[in-house]
């Protein structure tokens, strides 16, 4: 309760919004008693912390090298016999302060001092664009580490996992410490060495499927005993594991990762023969396209939902007794039939899949990455292999599995940092039981917000991003186009080419070049199209003499289903006080707002939106902030229903020795 104690504290002394909203989250997951004592008391741990730190910063500069190693060894042993008190963490984030101006040239701000110390204390620090979110994470990780915890620094790529072990080292190797980052190209006894580091870099899916296979490893050691037996007949198991133990994790862009890819489980696989043979498919995918819409089977592309009427049931029934074989069979029939169906109406190339060097793999929607090495189940994945005529994989044997959800709750300690927090406060204190704090900016933020364009169909909407870039890029600046989905980031690109300017694309077909793309993003009169993949662990930089133009320009092409990541992408601009604009486009064919072009209102507010109505625009959109806050409340319903088919599972499944 004490961590909570302090996020409302926090909360109530910056005063004003900020303070109301966070004593409103109090109010909801603790009693009226202590609300009332933290009305009392203003006061704030956090601003204290800050002041001690800072007060210890000019003892410090005065110390020798051979001075500071040896407070390193003191405050080490502090931190194990004391653990984390206010004493022993002030003196140590002010010793990693003054490690960091020695070797890296960089000085922790307050704001961070206070990000560090409330990810120490277990919970989420939403930190604005540019805050310094990776050097932040160096103080709880430090900290942790000289206390003798194993540290995990877990983010959402593994560009990001190198990058940051790579800039952060100098300061971890001053301080004794070592530090390494896992990459996918490793094998299990270099993955073994890095996870021995004292702070470990690395990606959610990684830490995920390694710890999966520790368990596959000694998953038939059932209790001490049998772990007694296996230690005297094999050897100590622990030299067997990967990951080892779960103690601290940090984790960068915490809303993605325990959010947005927390809808599907982990799960590693065997591999198997196919169920089915090419030809089985493709004969389901004809019989599929014969079918008629809304008379053989009804299609909800926006509630992705499918299913068979009774008289497509009746169609298929005579056709099957033609084929015979596996067609004769009802269940067997009807299953692969609507399979079909599902991969040609649901699943749509370059926005749900990309197919590379003939093998179909899957696009993550919040991230617009790549997810390597995942698959459809139900032969959904190969029907739709067929459908690309693409090699098919082999189906696949589930052997172990897990939610996101319960592997990081195995963590003896859990923090994270990100930019988008506040919108997820109460699903991350539900599932995880992490508070929410928001960190003040450094500096104030000028960011413009201009106002939202409607349109009725999406090619007017394309038509007029071109010419709103156009004029940007005209007065010099750069521009950021943000696309939720990869086939609308090609066809705005070809019309930005078409019209003279040229732009660089940003998406799962150019991943590799990530670093670079970002890298040029703030430049002068350089454009930008991306999408949300670029929203995530990336800082554009102003080029000479943009911010005086008036900085980098984000353009969102259309709301996303959630509205933190749309905050996301407009935080790509107006960094640390620069300068910067943003504007949103809607158009009447967003997905969206597909909820809204089915309801009564629909014809009325395409017409209103097509002779400029105002009062069109304005329910146009406050209604697609409502489509979009359901959106937001099913994806969390669909989370917490994975959460608990899990834990089911793992009940089933416990005398068995499967699952996880």
């Amino acid at each position: 309760m004490g961590s909570i104690i302090h996020t409302a504290a926090y909360g109530l002394a910056r005063g004003g919004k900020n303070a109301s909203q966070t004593s409103a989250d109090i109010l909801w997951h603790t009693s009226a008693g202590y609300y009332l004592e933290l009305i009392a008391n203003r006061s704030t741990v956090y601003e204290k912390h800050a002041d001690a730190v800072e007060g210890r910063a000019e003892y410090y500069r005065q110390l020798s090298s051979e001075k500071l190693a040896r407070e390193v060894k003191r405050l080490r042993i502090a931190l194990k016999k004391e653990g984390f008190s206010f004493n022993s963490v002030a003196e140590t984030f002010a010793l990693i302060r003054e490690y960091g101006r020695r070797c890296l040239n960089m000085n922790h701000y307050r704001s961070q001092l206070i990000g560090g110390k409330v990810m120490l204390d277990g919970m989420v620090a939403e930190m604005e664009t540019g805050e310094g979110k990776t050097f932040t994470a160096t103080l709880p990780a430090i900290t942790a580490a000289l206390a003798g915890m194993r540290v995990h620094v877990v983010t959402v790529n593994e560009y990001l996992a190198r990058r940051d072990s790579e800039w952060m080292e100098p300061l971890y190797s001053g301080m004794g410490l070592s530090v390494a980052a896992i990459r996918q190209s490793l094998n299990v006894a270099e993955r073994r060495r890095v996870y021995e580091s004292d702070i470990v870099y690395c990606t959610n899916k990684e830490i995920v499927f390694d710890y999966l296979k520790d368990h596959l490893e000694t998953q038939a050691i059932r209790g001490p005993a049998a772990l007694a037996v296996e230690r005297l007949c094999s050897g100590d198991v622990q030299q067997r594991r990967i990951a080892g133990g779960l103690c601290f994790a940090i984790v960068d862009e915490a809303d993605s990762i325990f959010i947005d890819e927390a809808v599907t489980p982990l799960v590693i696989s065997g591999e198997g023969n196919n169920q089915f043979e090419q030809t089985v498919y493709a004969a389901a995918l004809m019989l599929a396209d014969s079918l008629v819409k809304d008379v053989s089977y009804t299609v909800d592309t926006y509630d992705r939902q499918l299913q068979l009427t009774p008289e497509g049931c009746r169609q298929l029934e005579r056709r099957g007794r033609e084929m015979a074989g596996i067609w004769a069979g009802r269940r067997q029939r009807e299953f692969l039939v609507e399979q079909a169906l599902r991969a040609l109406h649901l699943f749509q190339r370059d926005r749900h899949y990309v197919v590379v060097d003939d093998r179909v793999q899957i696009i993550d929607l919040y991230t617009g990455r790549i997810l390597e090495g995942r698959s459809w189940e139900n032969n959904l994945h190969q029907m739709i292999e067929c459908k690309e005529g693409c090699p098919l994989t082999g189906s696949r044997e589930n052997l172990a599995r897990i939610t996101y959800q319960r592997f990081f709750r195995r963590y003896q300690r859990l923090a994270g940092m990100t930019g988008t927090a506040r919108e997820v406060r109460r699903e991350l204190w539900n599932v995880y039981n992490l508070p929410v704090v928001e960190i003040p900016s450094r500096k104030e933020n000028v960011r413009r917000k201009l106002k939202t364009r409607f349109f009725t169909t999406e090619s007017e909407k394309l038509a007029a991003i071109v010419e709103s870039v156009k004029r940007f890029h005209g007065e010099g600046r750069p521009v950021l186009i943000g696309t939720p989905v990869l086939a609308v980031s090609e066809k705005l690109a070809l019309l930005l080419r078409k019209n003279g300017m040229e732009c660089r694309v940003l998406n799962a077909l150019q991943d590799k070049q990530e670093a670079e793309i970002v890298a040029m993003a703030g430049q002068s009169g350089q454009i930008t199209v991306a999408t949300n993949m670029a929203g995530r662990g990336t800082d554009i930089v102003l080029g000479p003499g943009v911010e005086a133009l008036g900085g980098l320009h984000v353009i969102a092409t259309e709301m996303h289903s959630a509205a933190r990541i749309d905050r996301q992408l407009f935080g790509r601009c107006g960094r640390q006080g620069d300068p910067g604009s943003c504007q949103l486009f809607i158009s009447f064919e967003d997905d969206v707002l597909g909820g809204l072009r089915r309801s009564v209102f629909g014809g009325w507010l395409k017409q209103g939106i097509k002779s400029s109505n105002p009062l069109s625009r304005v329910v146009l959109f406050v209604s697609a902030k409502i489509l979009q806050l359901q959106l937001e409340r099913q994806g969390a319903v669909t989370r917490r229903l994975l959460l608990r088919q899990d834990e089911q599972l793992e009940k089933t499944l416990s005398l068995s020795g499967k699952g996880e």
